[in-house]
């Protein structure tokens, strides 16, 4: 599954058509959901080329096989549907908000035995894995940025009979390669970095096993949880400027990073680059670079919310990956973690100028601490 070329190559051009004189170059959008009959594809539901592209791309750029989904929840769902009654799964503290409530109801349902322990704590973690069916972690973690070691966390789970889940929505195939490191299922959400412009929903599961991406893709035929033909058309136009665009946000998130510590307005900093953070020997150990998106605790949620409605720039919104800026206070999500603090604001890095990000953010951060 490794890529014939290197990744900035891989990603122009994994997932093209057959190189046919007069034939597209890039797979066109087929807005189709019924084919003749005898043919590979007979319904849009059991797959269609757009999905087995998106797919082949995804899957070769993380080194396993990968299931392509209507969302990055369904991608989430589609495999909790999977786990036995009764299952144990382990849940990370942090986990994105959608995932870690579906779990909690899940449990709360007599479906499956949630267990949340902090997996960096690996006698607490060694102990309570006994018997159970799953890890699942994320790292970077939302919106916290905590970082866990994912090659030691697989050997635990291992060890117990159990799989290990790694949400690699953050760090995106360029950034982590949790396969490689142990991991035995990667998720993503392609709406954020991989589609990069804010302009679709799709989802991806890659399972170190080909047999296990069979039963995901035969769960997704019986949920009907497909991407459309335009979502795979676009996730893939994203991914040829994946490169640049993770490059370009990465360099610019890392300055802003360095840029805010210290600053008066704020309580902390949360980057993984950053040499004071606690997990970034970890993330030096197991990412080839520290991501796109910054943390800060403010003073007050109220001093927070001002923030993000004061800036001319970053555009105030929920999401992240896209070229344009981001930011908001998580906990304004009624279902957010409590262990999520009420003044922590999100920052999702796109590609604009540094100092125009820097300028319009320092201005915000100014109104908001004097409270005009």
């Amino acid at each position: 599954m490794t890529p014939p070329w290197r990744t900035d190559t891989a990603v122009v051009h994994l997932g093209r058509p057959a190189p046919i004189p007069g034939h597209p170059l890039n797979l066109p959008i087929e807005p189709a959901s019924a084919f003749f009959a005898g043919g590979d594809i007979e319904y849009a539901r059991d797959g269609t080329a757009a999905m087995a592209a998106l797919e082949g791309a995804i899957g070769t750029l993380e080194d396993g096989y990968a299931v392509a989904y209507s969302s990055g929840m369904a991608a989430a769902t589609a495999l909790m549907d999977t786990f036995p009654i009764g299952a144990i799964i382990i849940a990370a503290p942090h986990l994105y908000t959608g995932v870690a409530e579906r779990l909690r109801q899940l449990h709360t349902q007599g479906r499956i035995t949630l267990r949340v322990v902090d997996v960096d704590n690996h006698v607490a973690l060694s102990a309570a894995v006994k018997g159970a069916h799953l890890i699942w972690l994320e790292t970077p973690s939302n919106p916290m940025l905590e970082i866990h070691d994912i090659n030691a966390i697989s050997t635990i789970a291992h060890a117990a009979s159990a799989s290990v889940l790694c949400d690699n929505t953050f760090a995106t195939p360029l950034g982590q390669q949790p396969l490689r490191l142990g991991a035995d299922l990667v998720l993503h959400s392609a709406t954020k970095m991989i589609g990069g412009h804010s302009d679709l929903m799709a989802g991806i599961m890659v399972a170190q096993r080909q047999d296990m991406a069979d039963h995901l893709r035969e769960q997704r035929v019986l949920l009907g949880s497909i991407p459309g033909a335009l979502e795979c058309f676009l996730a893939l136009r994203g991914l040829r400027t994946l490169s640049l665009r993770w490059r370009q946000a990465q360099t610019t998130a890392h300055e802003l990073a360095t840029r805010l510590v210290g600053h008066t307005g704020l309580s902390a900093v949360r980057y993984p680059g950053l040499p004071t953070h606690p997990g970034h020997k970890i993330a030096e150990s197991q990412m080839s670079g520290f991501g796109t998106l910054i943390s800060i605790d403010l003073h007050s949620a109220d001093v927070a919310e001002t923030l993000c409605t004061a800036t001319s720039l970053w555009v105030h919104s929920t999401s992240l990956g896209g070229v344009e800026s981001l930011l908001e206070r998580r906990r304004r999500w009624p279902l957010e973690s409590d262990l999520v603090p009420p003044a922590l604001v999100r920052l999702s890095v796109g590609i604009e100028d540094v100092d125009d990000l820097w300028a319009d953010l320092d201005t915000a951060l100014t109104i908001a601490a004097n409270g005009t």
